[in-house]
């Protein structure tokens, strides 16, 4: 049986008082299972983020809480939830070690922002308050909601996806303001949010603001990236 590429995602902050604890969307495990490849889960805190990039064969950077405006810039404020330093530290050293390894990274919701941040780019701290409500982006800190992306047609992604407009599941409060050095934004909300990313002279990596390992079934076309992110190992 051949070798399966080893994908490596990041997991949520620790959580609990009395028994902490890791965890992660069941989801995220079973898109990179789908598109032929083995998941590993990787905690924050670990001292030697260099030595995972070098037994992974590519990274998926999972969605979560809020980056810390310390780390991301800008002010807390009432919308700010689930905040973690050690977690945010922790992505963005996996980031440049990834970047400097080539290693293939998609980047989900949160994991957009990280990339973003990591190459210098800031974070829009709570949407409502910079483009209103017209298009909600989440029903609720705890629900999704649906929108339409458009996808510029030269974008890797559009040969993934295919052409034409997506619907996708969106469930996020902050999003990309200034994207960092060498990114590109490749699919825009109707509000005009950033909602992808491509890095110059870096196919391997993809970055999406929604969800798409929460539409897994048959037939959808977000089953697609994961397929192709797979094949690209």
């Amino acid at each position: 049986m051949p070798r399966r590429p080893l994908v490596g995602i990041s997991t949520y902050h620790r959580d609990g008082d009395v028994r902490p604890r890791f965890h992660l969307p069941t989801a995220y495990v079973d898109a990179v299972r789908l598109g032929g490849a083995a998941p590993v889960l990787l905690p924050p805190g670990d001292p030697h983020p260099a030595r995972l990039i070098e037994r992974l064969d590519g990274l998926v950077l999972a969605g979560g809480g809020d980056l810390h405006p310390e780390v991301a810039g800008g002010a807390l404020n009432a919308a700010s939830y689930s905040m973690s330093r050690e977690r945010d530290d922790f992505e963005l050293a996996l980031v440049h070690e990834a970047l400097g390894a080539e290693l293939p990274m998609l980047a989900i919701c949160r994991g957009t922002q990280v990339l973003n941040v990591a190459l210098g780019g800031d974070l829009v701290g709570h949407l409502p308050d910079a483009v209103g409500e017209d298009v909600p982006h989440r029903k609720s800190q705890t629900e999704a909601i649906r929108h339409e992306v458009s996808l510029t047609p030269s974008a890797r992604l559009a040969e993934i996806y295919g052409p034409g407009d997506l619907d996708v599941a969106s469930w996020h409060h902050q999003a990309v303001g200034r994207p960092g050095q060498g990114l590109r934004p490749v699919a825009w909300a109707p509000d005009g949010v950033i909602e992808a990313l491509e890095l110059e002279g870096a196919p391997q990596v993809l970055a999406v603001q929604w969800h798409p390992e929460l539409d897994l079934e048959e037939g959808s076309p977000h089953r697609k990236l994961f397929e192709g992110f797979a094949a690209a190992i």
